[in-house]
């Protein structure tokens, strides 16, 4: 008895003694994790993909499960070439919970009733010819957009998504002219959008008439890449879109209805 009470004596005063150290160890770790958290550039734990809490809760409940980020390129010189074609199709999936980018959709286009690139608009695009040539058609394009769609789930009628541009022009003006003078149908998907020009007037209270320029300075943001670079002007507009739904605001569609 005696010997079973010394060794239990023993060891209460070696588990207070090994306490604080477990308490620190367990700080220490705390503070590690936290540490390497917090410095990943997405907000996520680094190698295992957990969202960032506060970063999703930072933003309010969008309308829509996913934001399709779309900037077309198209053929052009001074004076205006007729008819344009669009040249680069850039997509990106945003995530509308999180804001972050989960899918890519990029390819380049050959021209067909202009297959030559002016200087300007190589100059302009940073497109150059070899880019282009022997790339798939505009309809050999959108049926590779299609079958993508379908592979991210975006068909899926219990998924609300909706496109994101940087003005009217590529959805009211651009694709669908391109597709009649071709004779090629336009999916439903493509017929209505959202006007970055215009969330951003409703939750800035003015109008970038330089497009993407004034809001990144409206909103502090560096450009990335270089303008009229389809994709990267893509990467700006979702850029632009999180910081406005970190503010607050919540994106609602403004084309009306085909």
């Amino acid at each position: 008895m005696v010997a079973a009470l010394v060794r239990t004596t023993a060891a209460r005063r070696l588990h207070l003694r090994l306490l604080p150290r477990v308490r620190n160890t367990r700080c220490s770790l705390l503070q590690f994790v936290f540490q390497r958290y917090s410095s990943t550039p997405t907000g996520k734990l680094a190698s295992h993909g957990f969202a960032s809490m506060a970063a999703m809760s930072s933003f309010p409940p969008q309308r829509y499960h996913y934001f399709l980020v779309l900037d077309f390129e198209a053929t052009c010189d001074k004076p205006q070439i007729h008819p344009q074609e669009i040249i680069e199709f850039p997509i990106l999936k945003l995530n509308g919970r999180t804001m972050e980018i989960e899918s890519t959709f990029h390819m380049y286009v050959q021209p067909v009733v202009h297959p030559q690139l002016t200087p300007f608009c190589t100059e302009l695009t940073g497109i150059i010819q070899a880019m282009v040539d022997g790339q798939p058609s505009l309809q050999q394009v959108l049926e590779r957009v299609d079958e993508w769609m379908a592979k991210e789930g975006l068909l899926d009628p219990s998924v609300k998504s909706i496109f994101v541009t940087c003005g009217d022009w590529d959805l009211k003006v651009m694709l669908p002219g391109q597709c009649q003078y071709l004779g090629l149908p336009v999916a439903d998907y493509f017929k209505q959008w959202i006007n970055l020009k215009k969330a951003y007037s409703f939750a800035m209270g003015s109008w970038p008439k330089n497009g993407l320029l004034d809001m990144n300075k409206g909103l502090n943001l560096q450009h990335i890449g270089r303008p009229h670079s389809g994709i990267d002007d893509c990467k700006n507009i979702a850029n632009i879109m999180k910081t406005l739904a970190h503010r607050g605001f919540i994106f609602k569609q403004t084309s009306k209805p085909f």
